[in-house]
């Protein structure tokens, strides 16, 4: 592993006019818009190859200050719009103040990649110190927050199957060596026609870097199995709206809970027409019933009325008591027989929402804070009920989001996945596109259907190969039925689980690594007059 042999990259002259010296900061701010524009619900995927592409002309041979600072204004051109949703009912502060700490997560990342950049095939550490940095957003603080993962923006992805072979890491990586590649190739065109004389060494790695992630891609399209390995289950997905949007909206708690069960009657009702398949079993939204049937008997009564009427067992997301001043986000499965006789409680709690760190600095950010009165705690086992012989794991929400909350299901005999989901906090906004897409990676990466019930919109029905199949319109009751594939066969990315992040965050340390010897070696060399 050796250093480019590379100019010095070129600085602006004193004569240089401002407009020439805003170029970089100018196209660092577009690099981070087009990583967004890539998201859903966009199905503009591939702007993230040109969007990294700049970011790598932007990154390549700065000094390291420089590449903080433009590392942060490409980060603030991604976080700011994408994250724009969790200002949605509690104001622009809260929303500034993620976006800019998860820029700064970004900026540090891009400072490894300007260090990195000086090594010989250098869209491969720098792919891979990008993967890092996701990795480490993903873990801290508070639990991590993995949302803006490259992976998620790729749900419509010619690049997807490579979520079956190595997961979310691997395909961040793959296509941000990609995006990377891009620009490498270019680069080294512009240098031929300027020179003659390119190393053959260095036109390898650009068209490596270009063509391995895809042909990766068309190799792992294979593992993409849609099949029915054990049978088929029908379905329903319940989603039954709210009374108002925003925070709310769980002042009507009875409201939601009624709604929920007046969807279930009436698709009972469309059984019995014969409009309507018999469902094996329902899935209810998260937050479904906020009103605790273990203890408020009006709400049990709801309840179980409506499972008896269709004849199923459903899962219904609540919220339960635990102690006096603490709650659980928990999904219960309810027999229509026996009555409730599971429970899974949510093990990846959001920060900010259900439980509140840092409760007087984060009071100076917002008053909204004081609206957490009560704060659940997470659960610790891993949610799998068997619902008419079929085992279903479940993901709440948020949870989606996190790689090893989703794979753990699949591991302990997950045949498809249910993502009971709660929207309504976060109105029209992106927020639940965005999600709907990591539900369609995950589909991808654990070969399973997907069912997301959702209490506003957007619910939808995901077979084992991404694709969409049922979906809903956002805040209007409705039940979707649909016959899902079951399988129990496990994917590569399964199987190896956090190995290949792991491999990815160690092939970046090491090119931080020789980047670090190499300074240390040169000033040591300059000190001895060598």
């Amino acid at each position: 592993m050796t250093p480019v042999d590379d100019p010095p990259p070129a600085t602006a002259s004193p004569a240089a006019g401002p407009l020439h010296r805003l170029l970089r900061p100018a196209a660092a701010v577009l690099s981070g818009l087009l990583l967004y524009a890539s998201f859903p619900p966009r199905t503009l995927w591939w702007l993230v190859l040109p969007g990294f592409a700049l970011l790598g002309w932007v990154l390549h041979g700065r000094r390291l200050r420089s590449a903080f600072g433009l590392g942060l204004l490409s980060g603030l051109g991604f976080m700011l719009p994408l994250l724009h949703w969790t200002g949605e009912d509690v104001g622009p502060v809260p929303w500034l103040a993620l976006a800019a700490a998860e820029a700064l997560f970004i900026a540090v990342g891009c400072l490894g990649i300007a260090a990195v950049s000086r090594l010989a095939y250098w869209p491969v550490w720098a792919a891979a110190v990008w993967t890092l940095d996701e990795a480490v957003r993903a873990r801290i603080p508070f639990g991590g927050f993995p949302w803006g993962k490259i992976a998620f923006g790729q749900s419509e992805s010619v690049f997807l199957p490579l979520a079956a072979l190595g997961g979310t890491p691997l395909l961040s990586f793959a296509v941000v060596l990609c995006g990377f590649g891009l620009y490498e190739a270019v680069r080294r065109s512009v240098a031929y026609r300027r020179t003659g004389k390119v190393p053959r060494a260095a036109v390898v790695g650009a068209a490596v870097s270009v063509l391995v992630p895809v042909a990766g891609a068309l190799a792992a399209l294979p593992l993409v199995d849609d099949s029915a390995e054990n049978g088929t289950a029908t379905v329903a997905a319940i989603q039954g709206n709210v009374p108002r949007l925003g925070l709310d909206f769980n002042s009507q708690r009875r409201a939601v809970l009624d709604n929920h069960a007046r969807r279930t009657t009436q698709l009972a009702e469309d059984v019995k027409a014969g409009k309507e398949k018999q469902p094996d079993f329902v899935l209810w939204p998260e937050n479904s019933s906020d009103l605790d049937p273990y203890l408020n008997a009006d709400a049990r009564q709801v309840i179980d009325d409506a499972v008896k009427a269709i004849g199923a067992p459903t899962v219904v997301g609540s919220v339960v008591e635990k102690g006096s001043d603490s709650l659980r986000n928990t999904l219960i499965e309810w027999d229509p027989d026996r009555g409730p006789v599971d429970t899974y409680d949510k093990r990846h709690i959001q920060p900010f929402g259900e439980y509140m760190p840092m409760r007087t600095v984060a009071r100076f950010f917002s008053e909204d804070v004081d609206r957490v009165q009560r704060e659940f705690v997470p659960g610790t086992e891993v949610g799998v009920f068997d619902l008419a012989g079929t085992k279903v794991g479940l993901v709440t929400c948020y949870e989606a989001a996190f790689d090893d909350a989703v794979r753990d299901t699949v591991k302990h005999g997950g045949q498809m996945i249910a993502v009971p989901s709660n929207n309504a906090t976060f109105g029209r906004s992106e927020m639940t596109y965005q999600q709907l897409a990591m539900s369609q990676v995950r589909a991808v990466e654990h070969g399973r259907a997907v069912v997301v019930p959702v209490t506003s919109g957007v619910s939808a029905v995901i077979r084992p190969d991404g694709t969409i199949v049922e979906k809903s319109g956002m805040f209007t009751p409705d039940a979707l039925v649909d016959e899902v594939p079951l399988r129990s066969s496990l994917t590569p990315a399964t199987r190896m689980g956090p190995l290949p992040e792991g491999v990815i965050a160690l092939l970046a340390l090491a090119g931080l690594g020789w980047v670090g010897v190499s300074a240390f070696r040169a000033r040591r060399s300059g000190g001895t007059g060598r």
